[in-house]
């Protein structure tokens, strides 16, 4: 009866379960997963954005298929901003990133072909891409006092049926950012092989360094590229549901790629016309929610490397960016038998690492956006228990 591209296992995994059970058996746990930034305490300029979601203009109907200029001159400006010149015509709002992608998998897949992804990574895309009939195909993410990509491992993956490397930058959860020199060996990976960049830039805002705003793929004019980003992170409204797709590259292949984008945007017209008319406003509020959120992830990190100094048997990767920490332990357990301990042990909740495709077992994955009191009291619980299981 259904479609064999949704045959998933849909029981919950063991994981899951163990969170069930503790909150049916109503115990209180202390979530160090958070990634909602609507729900951890922070402060929103109501009235202004609940005012920008009330513009004149919100009851008429503009079927425009890229999206209503004002809001695309918007994102233009917010791009601006770093010093690059993206023009109007060459970005198409979508209601998430999850549906640019579906756009950029349709306009370059046919049923089979195969899109290359960072491993580790975010699990999310394995559903976007059964839905679209494409193969994903992981290539590596190394760490050595930080984290790389593996070109030889990208290389390798490259087959006839290669249509395009897709890149998440910052990574989440690894918090790697593509460097200068990696968008340099893509570009020449990508005219060796005539394949296409797609940029995942949602968290693109966070890094942790005081210093320049890094590289956009925006900016990437040596191999057609696709960046992907929205409200979600960067004005921290994932409930106000715009994103974008900004095309970039060789003026030829550029155009034609928006002439074929621009058919598939008009067959769908998702975004609502209120949020596009509030897209400037929101994107405007944007500087005081991120100030908050950089704030709390520098206190929250700053707890856990002090924490992390009196651990004996766990310590955390470097990472540029982000909103998470990856966690290292004694590798005694599976990192999923290690969450569920500290679920059932502790009432502590944390990501297993073999959720984002981590090698090996040991890795946990934190949030620092949990509020700081929350985080404080449930890293504590955790570094605590690792350290007792693991002598």
């Amino acid at each position: 009866m259904f479609a064999a591209r949704t045959h998933w296992n849909l029981a919950l995994n063991r994981y899951t379960e163990a969170i069930d059970a503790a909150r049916r058996a109503g115990r209180s746990l202390l979530d160090l997963t958070a990634s909602n930034p609507t729900s951890v305490g922070f402060t929103y300029e109501r009235e202004r954005i609940l005012g920008a979601l009330q513009h004149e203009n919100a009851l008429q109907y503009e079927p425009a298929s890229k999206g209503i200029l004002a809001a695309r001159r918007a994102v233009s400006g917010y791009y601006a901003e770093r010093g690059i010149a993206v023009d109007t015509e060459r970005l198409v709002l979508t209601v998430s990133t999850s549906e640019a992608y579906s756009y950029c998998f349709r306009l370059l897949c046919d049923p089979g072909d195969e899109v290359l992804v960072p491993s580790p990574s975010y699990p999310l895309f394995d559903f976007l891409a059964d839905i679209q009939d494409v193969k994903l195909v992981p290539y590596e993410l190394v760490y050595d006092h930080g984290w790389q990509i593996e070109f030889g491992s990208l290389r390798r993956k490259i087959t006839p049926r290669t249509r395009a490397i897709l890149v998440v930058h910052p990574n989440n959860p690894t918090g790697h950012f593509t460097k200068a020199w990696e968008m340099e060996r893509l570009n020449e990976v990508c005219r060796e092989h005539d394949l296409v960049l797609v940029s995942d830039e949602v968290f693109l805002d966070y890094g942790l360094a005081e210093q320049a705003a890094p590289l956009s793929f925006a900016a990437n004019q040596k191999a057609l590229t696709f960046t992907l980003s929205g409200l979600s992170k960067i004005a921290a409204l994932p409930q106000i549901k715009v994103a974008w797709l900004a095309v970039s590259g060789p003026e030829a292949v550029a155009r034609e790629a928006m002439e074929r984008l621009d058919v598939i945007a008009d067959t769908y017209l998702s975004p609502n016309a209120p949020v596009q008319w509030a897209v400037p406003e929101l994107l405007a509020t944007r500087e005081g929610i991120q100030r908050q959120l950089n704030e709390r992830v520098r206190r929250n990190l700053a707890e856990l490397d002090a924490q992390l100094a009196a651990a004996k048997l766990t310590t955390r990767l470097e990472f540029d960016a982000g909103w998470y920490a990856v966690l290292r332990t004694s590798a005694y357990r599976t990192d999923e038998d290690l969450a569920i301990a500290l679920i059932e042990g502790e009432g502590v909740l944390v990501h297993p690492g073999h959720f984002f495709d981590f090698p090996g077992a040991g890795y946990l994955v934190v949030s620092l956006i949990t509020p700081e009191a929350e985080f404080r009291e449930g890293l504590g619980r955790a570094l605590r228990a690792l350290d007792e299981a693991g002598k």
